[in-house]
């Protein structure tokens, strides 16, 4: 049997979490929605949380309440997936790529150097779960009167500084793709302490509706919606939602189990001189959403060959993060564009299995052949 990449930590209470929430005969937006927005707020520590179809149109979204426009700037990191920079060009602004550094995480000494006055934001990447340094950004976005966007598509119950990432500003996107720590199959959220960002985000997200389906199938009189602005169909389902409550009862063990096997693998590789590991310090204020692995040029096979390698062996591995900038949509735009860590990183990167439940001997398969093959 070949081992996953990753997996969904799903089971028999998602399961029937879902069952009971169809023969409600309520599955489209609803009261599980709200009860999963709020919860998920508690749990992040903010105010307000709403719920949407994904992480990149809650990313649009925040663009929008942002009042991000056409001709505006927004710098953001091109190593992270592409619906970062995507989310820029929907609202026909320009993203502006910036470096990472070793964490993967974008660079606030290269984002200052970048701000011109045609920039409006900054979107950071908490990458593969490693929290990015917030409280620099909000700084520097204070100081230049910048907006400041978090994309923590990967970051659901990683920290920063003692705190839930989701709790420290006022737009931070998040994913539930199945490759993510908890998932709903496909779905996003925003949260935010700044009321008015919430009303517009509930607002947008259902075609501008004055009242939602909810409030108008409760009501004993009859209410006459109207549409305020345009909006866009971007509701999460309560059959959705109602995985995402059982998932997020579990976020938190999820997350331990998953330090746990980071650490084996730490443990575990140290003494291989040829490879660079996250720090320790990083992984366990991580979700660790992935495990990434950095190749020094002194390692005796390519980051290709060894995927072939170990997939050959029967073990699933991903590329390092992927670089925008180099993608067949973004070259002709950033023809002349060169961001050497950036590129190096991705090059040389390889991402290797970790999933909750992972068995004790997909564990120990995944080290011995990875060591196997890398080991001077």
């Amino acid at each position: 049997m070949k081992i996953p990449i990753a997996k969904p930590s799903l089971g028999v209470e998602e399961a029937q979490s879902a069952y009971d929430t169809i023969l409600t005969n309520w599955v489209t937006q609803g009261p599980k929605v709200q009860e999963f927005e709020e919860k998920f707020a508690a749990y992040v520590g903010s105010k307000y949380a709403v719920a949407l179809s994904n992480c990149t149109t809650a990313l649009h979204l925040a663009m929008i309440v942002a009042g991000i426009k056409e001709g505006d700037e927004v710098i953001c990191p091109s190593m992270s997936y592409i619906a970062t920079a995507n989310s820029i060009k929907y609202v026909g602004a320009t993203p502006v790529f910036a470096e990472v550094n070793a964490t993967y995480n974008i660079d606030v000494n290269h984002v200052r150097k970048l701000i011109t006055p045609k920039t409006k934001a900054i979107l950071i990447v908490h990458q593969i779960g490693f929290a990015a340094d917030i409280d620099a950004f909000k700084e520097l976005c204070k100081e230049h009167k910048l907006h400041l966007i978090e994309d923590a598509a990967c970051a659901a119950g990683s920290e920063y500084k003692g705190n839930k990432i989701g709790y420290h500003s006022d737009l931070v996107c998040f994913s539930f793709h199945p490759r993510k720590v908890i998932t709903t199959g496909d779905g996003g959220m925003i949260t935010t302490n700044n009321e008015a960002y919430y009303n517009r985000l509930r607002l947008l997200r259902q075609h501008g509706m004055s009242v939602n389906d909810r409030v108008r199938h409760n009501s004993e009189k009859v209410i006459i919606e109207d549409h305020l602005e345009v909006g866009y169909n971007y509701r999460l389902t309560d059959i959705q939602a109602a995985v995402g409550i059982k998932q997020l009862e579990k976020l938190d063990g999820i997350v331990k189990e998953r330090r746990k096997i980071a650490k084996r693998y730490l443990d575990a590789f140290k003494s291989i001189s040829c490879i660079r590991l996250p720090l320790e310090e990083e992984v366990f204020r991580s979700n660790v959403q992935s495990f990434s692995i950095y190749l020094k040029p002194e390692c005796k096979l390519s980051r290709n060959d060894l995927m072939q390698a170990l997939l050959d062996m029967g073990i699933s591995t991903r590329r390092g993060v992927m670089t925008t900038h180099r993608e067949t949509a973004y070259k002709e735009f950033c023809k002349n564009l060169s961001l050497p860590v950036s590129e190096d990183l991705s090059d040389r990167s390889i991402i290797i299995p970790l999933f909750v439940p992972m068995k004790e001997e997909e564990i120990n398969q995944v080290i011995e052949k990875f060591t196997s093959l890398v080991k001077d």
